[in-house]
């Protein structure tokens, strides 16, 4: 009987301590979502979204940031992607068990974990440098770079899930290898594929640092790949450290809709994952 007493008492402190856990971290979470709606939706107006970035002490808005957030993000997607699914099927389909698997896996593991400011060093050294000049070109890259673990290893754990049966079926009709994975393997794995794509976006929207050494900024909209151009995060990490209350607010408004995009990429990659699970 006091052993049971003594059990119960302890199962009852690790819950209240689990709940008190689980309600800390989302009252940090409201605190900080809380925040920045309070002080970033005061900035919202129309000339945040059709402006340039404006000289010290003057009002303006924040369109050629957006602009080369998205051009970045996107080419560093476009980049990345198919270098991380083609590897992750690689490995789940073709050496599952190979000595060349295992390095790729361990070295995937070490770029997932590596802080991004590495990143963003490594790319400067390698085309900033070699360039003569920061360009949106290295800015894409380096995000491919943060792109490439993360769509990697869901690819693979995406593919590892589907059932070795749906292989065997297709084989046995006369199906290719190459048809078995881009006709049943990639069509079972979809959901969980996309997710990770998501996933990776939602990573790499508000990283600063690798920006910070490759793409810089600029003060005006600029479509020229080949020279620097502005990008939220880093017009953020500026506007914040600076003593004008008008860059000050812009970049409260700026953090607002990074985080708004990355809760709604975030939702997205949830809604996938659990329609996936209600098919399966």
């Amino acid at each position: 009987m006091a052993m049971y007493n003594r059990r119960r008492f302890v199962s009852r402190l690790l819950m209240v301590l689990s709940w008190a856990a689980a309600v800390s971290g989302m009252f940090v979470l409201l605190l900080i979502l809380g925040t920045l709606v309070y002080r970033g939706v005061g900035g919202l107006n129309l000339a945040v979204f059709t402006e340039n970035t404006p000289p010290p002490g003057s009002a303006g808005g924040i369109l050629n940031a957006i602009f080369g957030s998205v051009v970045m993000t996107l080419f560093g997607t476009a980049l990345g992607t198919p270098v991380g699914i083609l590897a992750g099927t690689y490995m789940a389909e073709y050496g599952r068990n190979t000595w060349l698997t295992t390095i790729v896996r361990f070295i995937n593991d070490i770029l997932l974990s590596a802080p991004s400011i590495v990143i963003g060093l490594f790319v400067y050294e390698v085309m900033v440098v070699t360039m003569g000049h920061f360009s949106a070109w290295a800015g894409g890259v380096a995000l491919a770079l943060l792109v490439l673990p993360v769509v990697v290893r869901t690819t693979e754990d995406m593919l590892l899930l589907v059932p070795d049966g749906l292989r065997e079926a297709a084989a046995a009709l006369g199906s290719p290898r190459w048809l078995v994975i881009s006709k049943v393997c990639y069509r079972a794995a979809k959901a969980g594929m996309v997710t990770g794509v998501l996933l990776a976006i939602a990573r790499v929207t508000g990283e600063t640092a690798p920006l910070l050494f490759t793409a810089l900024n600029n003060q005006f909209m600029s479509t020229d790949m080949n020279a620097p151009m502005a990008n939220l995060p880093v017009v953020i990490f500026q506007f914040a450290l600076s003593p004008y209350p008008e860059w000050q607010q812009l970049a409260w408004t700026a953090a607002l809709l990074i985080t708004m995009t990355v809760l709604i990429l975030n939702i997205g990659a949830r809604a996938l994952s659990t329609q996936n699970t209600k098919k399966n």
